[in-house]
């Protein structure tokens, strides 16, 4: 029962951990969302206009792609309150951790290479 309690308090780390880092991502994408309008309400040339409106279209994919999750972290953590601490662990929860895992960790390439970018962007038209 320690091994599992042990087991699922580490899950449960994990996914709390995922959720506050999603929850700054969110935030900061907010931040980049109104950079971008201030650069849009300045006379710019079509390029930058159509850079904006790509950055803006990318911003509320990744928006969409935190809130699902978001929901899917609160989701496991509603299983791991639901654990039966006398089952032995069977690695079902490990399993669909991983897999989360991965989501979480091909998101973060993706939000990274989006800010990096975006950032570019701003050198040049601020």
């Amino acid at each position: 029962m320690i091994v599992k309690a042990n087991y699922l308090s580490d899950l449960k780390f994990n996914l709390d951990t995922w959720k506050r880092e999603l929850r700054f991502h969110f935030d900061e994408m907010d931040t980049f969302e109104e950079k971008l309008e201030e650069i849009a309400s300045r006379e710019y040339d079509k390029k930058a206009t159509m850079m904006i409106e790509n950055f803006q279209n990318r911003i509320m994919i990744e928006k969409a792609a935190i809130s699902k999750l978001k929901h899917r972290c609160r989701n496991k953590l509603a299983n791991i309150y639901k654990a039966d601490f006398n089952e032995n662990i069977d690695g079902r929860l490990q399993g669909e951790q991983n897999t989360l895992k991965d989501d979480m960790r091909t998101y973060i390439k993706m939000h990274y290479d989006l800010k990096e970018e975006m950032m570019d962007f701003f050198r040049e038209w601020l």
